[in-house]
């Protein structure tokens, strides 16, 4: 299919990207989708993991996002991310002090007898994001 769709990643800072793309590669919580023009409507939760933008047959941007939602239509995906860093920008220092912060806390929270299955949930999804930053970290 010919053309080309808006993206939009926003964090809670700020617009990160608004342009036109071939396709977006988008981390979906059921595994990563790709994002042309003309795409069904959805909307997708996001696990922490890359969004990866394709132009002209390549690769031409690799942002992480920490999780969130993206909704797509047939012209654009608007990726609300929790956040969103570029690769490039990721530090393997920060990324093994998240991994030891999150993994602390899901040990935390999955000891309490009380803690409610969302509490854990969301624990695990925080843990598996920043595992998921530090080897994406390592790689690039």
């Amino acid at each position: 299919m010919a053309g080309k769709t808006r993206l939009e990643i926003v964090s809670p800072e700020k617009l990160l990207l608004s342009r036109e793309v071939d396709m977006a590669v988008i981390p979906g919580a059921e595994g990563d989708m790709g994002v042309l023009p003309g795409h069904a409507p959805m909307i997708v939760t996001l696990r922490g993991g890359v969004i990866a933008i394709h132009d002209e047959g390549r690769v031409t941007d690799r942002l992480f996002v920490a999780g969130g939602f993206a909704e797509v239509t047939p012209e654009r995906c608007t990726v609300l991310a929790d956040e969103a860093v570029p690769v490039a920008d990721l530090s393997r220092a920060e990324a093994a002090v998240r991994v030891t912060t999150a993994q602390a806390e899901y040990d935390a929270v999955s000891r309490q007898g009380a803690a409610s299955p969302a509490a854990i949930e969301a624990a695990m999804a925080r843990l598996q994001a920043a595992q998921t930053m530090a080897q994406v970290a390592e790689a690039a």
